[in-house]
């Protein structure tokens, strides 16, 4: 039985994989989270025997950590980069953000199993973290590409025809551009299916987020953009779908709950005894809808993005990072965070993702850039 390195521990993502860990009795080797509060101090304290890292102390919480927890503390990106390097570890991305990115190539290139939660890996360093793939072993942890994992697993890549991602629609399915206009923070925070952070759950509601899976599902699974769809499906039970070149699909499907595509991605290719509800297929009517293109922009965009290549989807999701925040401190609109990801799209020189450090160039570019997009509103 691997250990468990768990980088954002004290997120949705961390918690819930502490939760399984603990009942499948894996060992918690590492615990990372950005602040060094209470919330970690907490998991330290359980963990008694984990590596823990704050990525961005405070002075007193980093005085506190020294004091208390000694050698087994570590602060910084360095040493978040450490944890996920430490040889024969599952190691389980949560991170949010392009933070991620550098702990997902070194805990590949150190031959750990990579249980990716951290979508922006792939969308802002796809090629860097591909690459590293070759040395260790990448389980996607999002529930829609944990699905596509498991609908494609023994088959063969050539005989699929297509990917299709399943979208709840978030909170405005079925509105136009006229009310979507005159929406204000907490509807766009009123998630129907999920309980999320308020970016992510901002992402959904515009459609970005479904935008960035589809750049994942390119580099995860090696299909070009013009093979990879989405599709809205309200009641969220059907995770995802393959279609294959005998017009055949497969779909996986159960109830909403991120603890079933963890434990697959820490026991894989077995699998183990959950503690989720089974679900009653007869109890739910499950309906399709395609994607109103007019209305959430933000799709073609991410598509748009992903075709360019290069640093253009890292760019597309810095844009979105600094428009999102914008919105939820009520100073742009809930449409102006396409528009500010459109213009720095048109802005942006896209160049090779050869480094790291170009990517956090182009992220560091394209904030400028969207800072102004946003105070020209």
């Amino acid at each position: 039985m691997r250990s468990v390195v768990v980088l954002g521990a004290t997120g949705s993502v961390g918690r819930q994989t502490l939760e399984v860990a603990d009942r499948l009795g894996f060992s918690v080797e590492g615990l990372a989270a950005r602040r060094a509060g209470r919330e970690l101090e907490e998991l330290a304290t359980r963990y008694e025997r984990a590596a823990i890292v704050a990525v961005e102390p405070d002075e007193a919480g980093h005085a506190r950590y020294r004091d208390r927890f000694g050698k087994r503390y570590g602060w910084g990106m360095g040493a978040l980069a450490e944890l996920a390097a430490r040889p024969g570890c599952t190691v389980v991305n949560g991170v949010v953000g392009a933070a991620g990115l550098e702990a997902s190539i070194v805990s590949l290139q150190a031959g750990n199993r990579l249980a990716l939660a951290n979508k922006e890996s792939l969308v802002v360093g796809g090629p860097l973290v591909v690459a590293a793939a070759e040395s260790g072993e990448l389980i996607p942890v999002d529930s829609e590409h944990s699905a596509l994992f498991q609908c494609i697993h023994g088959e063969a890549i050539p005989e699929v025809s297509r990917l299709l991602l399943t979208a709840s629609g978030g909170p405005f399915r079925g509105r136009n551009v006229t009310d979507l206009a005159r929406v204000g923070v907490d509807e766009a925070l009123a998630h129907p299916t999920w309980r999320m952070g308020p970016r992510i759950t901002i992402d959904s509601a515009t459609l970005v987020n479904k935008g960035l899976e589809v750049i994942e599902a390119h580099f995860l699974f090696g299909l070009p953009f013009d093979r990879v769809d989405v599709v809205v499906h309200p009641q969220s039970i059907v995770h995802s779908l393959v279609e294959f070149v005998d017009g055949s699909l497969k779909a996986h499907l159960g109830v909403t709950d991120m603890r079933i595509p963890i434990q697959y991605a820490l026991t894989y290719p077995a699998r183990a005894d959950g503690v989720v509800p089974r679900f009653d297929i007869t109890r739910t009517a499950l309906t399709f809808e395609p994607v109103d293109r007019v209305a959430f922009p933000a799709l073609d965009l991410a598509y748009a993005a992903g075709r360019g290549g290069g640093t253009l989807p890292a760019a597309f999701n810095a844009a979105d990072e600094v428009a999102v925040e914008a919105f939820l401190r009520s100073r742009i609109g809930f449409l102006d965070i396409a528009g500010v990801i459109a213009e720095v799209m048109e802005d942006h020189d896209a160049v090779d993702v050869a480094s790291i450090d170009a990517v956090r160039q182009a992220d560091r570019d394209a904030r400028r850039s969207a800072a102004a997009a946003v105070a020209r509103r």
